[in-house]
């Protein structure tokens, strides 16, 4: 190896300004050996003699070198010179150099250090990690206040080079530096220190600028050279980056999988060592994919959730399971051929070019979450042996992993709350207090939950419902099964062309008949005859006939490519009208809930909403849902006046995405006024709240039978397309809804015209009355922005 491959230096280092001269001298070296030489030991004395003459025509080594090129003319009369510090019996074992420290000039190299260094590559230029500019200036200047000064300002930190090894594996070492052989010396652009210059330097280490004008760039001059001794620490490091990975981010998604596999390789040797996570169930031992976006399963096939025993025999399961020992295959080839009754996992890793793995349980307070995978496309690079290092990483891993899925089921469970059993947050402090009543109770075990009631609050009820969905849903229903008949009736037409069997003449004669049905009249139970009849007698048939001639293989093959592979049918028109259903209930939903953060502010209510054909809403304003705040009648006015006009912007967003449905469906609304103040109470049977007591009751069977009534003396419904109706009984109601009608007539959100009339007698409830009147849609409310695309993607992702 030539010498300048030795002396390093990287042109980056070269041009970073330092306080400090770097000269490499051996000035101390050659005092010691004039002692040495005096001394009574002859053979010691004649050795150190023999090297001060050798060194006697070349004062350069004593009086300081800066020119590298010296450095390399002497190489071999230095090697001498430092023979007693680089004993030759430990060059192969030792990883040291002579150096300057932190200016990262290195000479006079162990042969494991050349041997790390050629290793490395010829490009590849060794530095300090993480070791600025700004620490490098910082770093010389205690150096100059500790040696020349006195001082003992500890400035020490792990320092590190990381160099790649001949697989391309980074490794990890630790820089240990010795500066015996060293001193400072003042030039004349050097600033005399005083206590005060210390006190100030001492508060100001981010100040770049003052320790520069305190110590000037080359006022100083480092005489001699260090030694830099250098500790394998790759897998004390590698441990330390995977902690600061974990620590860095709450989040085990933003952990990338490249940066885990590096640190593995580190860790490992293994220089195409693949990581890898499946998820467990141990309620129903399946294995599944994992929640990570960067991480997948190695040992699950095409990603699908599989049963533990389909991939493992009962005895790897129950040391995974119940010992939650490591199942580990040094060599998967050779696993195959010793146990051919559980080869399902290792030709399953085998066809992945894995030829050996290690797969370790995950636990956490006895549960068991998944297995980790480590994996190799070589034979014995994974083992039983280098399997137990794991166990200096597994608890770091597990920590982070318990901590996600901890944190995503608390996701899962607001997800429920807010969307199935949600407990309002304006009625939630009721259900704290009941809780912590119940915990704080000495007998609290045996003590019976105590039911939360709310009295005397005000029902303000809602409802925008899409106007014929029944029919609709009935029409998407024929659309797909005539679709489907007809690709059946082409079908056996054509296999029975070429097969003149009676069963498929009989097949057609049916399918015929049921076609006819279809056309004729579509009752409750046509859909479940019609696909029965389809999957449990056509299907099988086709099947039949799939492998007699290749003409029907194709056709057959084409026919159930075009069917939804989920449920086996056409489902084209009935997908849009479902579609199209969710997209509505989602986007009326998503309103409403964001104007109910703005009316909460007003004053605290309880409310909830449901979707069925269309969105329902109920709120309950009273003094009783918030006791510690006083309460107004005027709120409620207002909350009546927020509700009317929350249900004309639901009706203009209804109108702007209209045109991007693929069916064109009407919309009805509807607001109950109800002047009574009622009690609610929360049934812990239904884990929901419903009207309390017979009288309340009125009000609920209102609610149920009002929409589909008819105006009185009509056969005309009282809700309407394009108009909202509002359903009351008594006079005042009348009058003051008026008013909101009257301003937001005004702000151009309703027609001019009111239609006010009776609403036929509903069984138990008479005497009602309702004013009807139009929605005004705004010209850019009424023009779609969105197409369905758009609609399906928002629906998807929400």
């Amino acid at each position: 190896m030539k010498y300048q491959k030795q002396l390093m230096m990287n042109d980056e280092e070269k041009n970073m300004p330092a306080p400090l001269i770097a000269k490499i001298s051996f000035h101390k070296v050659l005092d010691a050996l004039e002692d040495i030489a005096q001394s009574d030991v002859d053979y010691r004395a004649n050795y150190a003699q023999a090297l001060l003459d050798h060194a006697a025509p070349y004062p350069e080594l004593r009086d300081g070198i800066t020119d590298l090129a010296v450095v390399e003319k002497h190489e071999k009369l230095i090697r001498n010179l430092l023979a007693d510090l680089f004993p030759t019996a430990l060059t192969k074992n030792e990883i040291k150099a002579a150096a300057i420290p932190f200016f990262n000039i290195t000479f006079n190299y162990t042969e494991r250090f050349k041997s790390i260094v050629r290793d490395a590559g010829e490009d590849f230029g060794i530095k300090i990690r993480n070791f600025d500019e700004h620490q490098f200036y910082v770093f010389c200047c205690c150096m100059i206040l500790n040696n020349y000064y006195g001082y003992h300002f500890d400035f020490s930190k792990p320092l590190f080079y990381d160099i790649p090894d001949g697989n391309g594996i980074m490794r990890h070492y630790r820089i240990l530096y010795n500066a015996d052989f060293m001193e400072v010396i003042p030039t004349d652009k050097a600033v005399t220190i005083t206590e005060s210059d210390v006190n100030l330097l001492m508060d100001n280490y981010d100040n770049l600028e003052l320790w520069k004008e305190k110590f000037p760039e080359n006022s100083w001059i480092s005489k001699g050279f260090g030694i830099v001794t250098l500790f394998d620490a790759t897998n004390e490091s590698a441990i330390s980056n995977l902690k600061s990975n974990l620590l860095q981010t709450e989040d085990f998604n933003e952990i990338t999988k490249s940066n885990l596999e590096s640190i593995f390789r580190s860790f490992y040797k293994i220089p195409d060592l693949k990581i890898g996570f499946t998820e467990i169930n141990s309620e129903d031992s399946q294995f599944r994919v994992a929640p990570f976006e960067d991480i997948t399963s190695h040992i699950l096939p095409e990603d699908k959730e599989v049963s533990c025993s389909q991939m493992f025999c009962d005895n790897s399961l129950k040391a995974l399971f119940n010992e939650k020992k490591y199942f580990i295959i040094s060599d998967v080839e050779s696993y195959i051929l010793k146990n051919p009754e559980n080869d399902a996992l290792a030709r399953h890793l085998l066809a992945q070019d894995i030829k050996s793995c290690i797969l370790a349980p995950i636990v956490k307070n006895n549960k068991l979450m998944g297995l980790i995978e480590l994996v190799s496309s070589r034979p014995k690079e994974l083992n039983s042996i280098n399997a137990n290092k794991l166990s200096y990483i597994l608890p770091f891993l597990t920590d982070t992993i318990e901590r996600y899925y901890s944190e995503l089921q608390n996701e899962i469970d607001a997800i429920i709350q807010n969307e199935y059993t949600a407990i309002h947050q304006s009625v939630y402090w009721k259900f704290r207090e009941e809780a912590l009543l119940h915990i704080n109770s000495k007998s609290h075990r045996d003590m019976a939950y105590k039911e939360i009631v709310f009295r005397e609050v005000y029902p303000l009820y809602g409802q925008i419902d899409i106007k014929g969905s029944s029919t609709a849903r009935n029409e998407s229903i024929e659309k797909d099964f005539i679709l489907q008949i007809e690709k059946l009736l082409s079908l056996f037409r054509y296999i029975f062309k070429k097969e003149k069997l009676p069963l498929i003449e009989q097949h057609i004669y049916e399918l015929e008949k049921l076609e006819l049905k279809i056309h004729e009249d579509l009752q409750a139970d046509t859909e479940s005859i019609i696909q029965n009849y389809i999957r449990k007698e056509v299907h099988p048939v086709l099947k039949h006939f799939d492998s007699a001639d290749t003409a029907i293989h194709d056709k057959i093959s084409e026919y159930f490519a075009s069917l939804d592979q989920k449920v086996k049918m056409v489902y084209k028109s009935r997908k849009d009208f479902d579609n199209a259903l969710s997209i509505i209930n989602k986007r009326m939903a998503a309103i409403l809930d964001k104007k109910q953060e703005e009316a909460q502010s007003f004053f605290p209510h309880y409310y909830e909403r449901f979707k069925t054909d269309g969105v329902e809403h109920n709120l309950y304003i009273g003094p009783s849902i918030a006791p510690r705040q006083s309460y107004n009648p005027i709120y409620l006015n207002n909350l009546r006046l927020w509700q009317l006009q929350a249900m004309c912007e639901m009706e203009n967003e209804y109108y702007k995405i209209r045109p991007s449905l693929p069916y064109d469906l009407d919309v009805t609304s509807l607001i109950l006024v109800f002047a009574t103040p009622i009690s609610i109470r929360f049934r812990m049977d239904e884990k929901r709240f419903d009207v309390d007591g017979t009288y309340n009751a009125r009000y609920e069977v209102v609610k149920k039978r009002i929409d589909k009534s008819h105006i009185k003396g009509t056969s005309e419904r009282i809700t309407a397309a394009g108009k909202i109706t509002i359903v009351y009984s008594q006079k005042a109601e009348e009058d003051e809804y008026r008013r909101y009608i009257q301003f937001l007539q005004h702000k151009n959100m309703l027609g001019n015209i009111v239609e006010a009339f009776d609403v036929e007698d509903l069984q138990g409830v008479t005497g009602l009355k309702a004013l009807r009147v139009s929605v005004v849609y705004g010209e850019e409310q009424n023009k779609s922005t969105y197409s369905y695309d758009d609609l399906l993607k928002e629906l998807a992702h929400k």
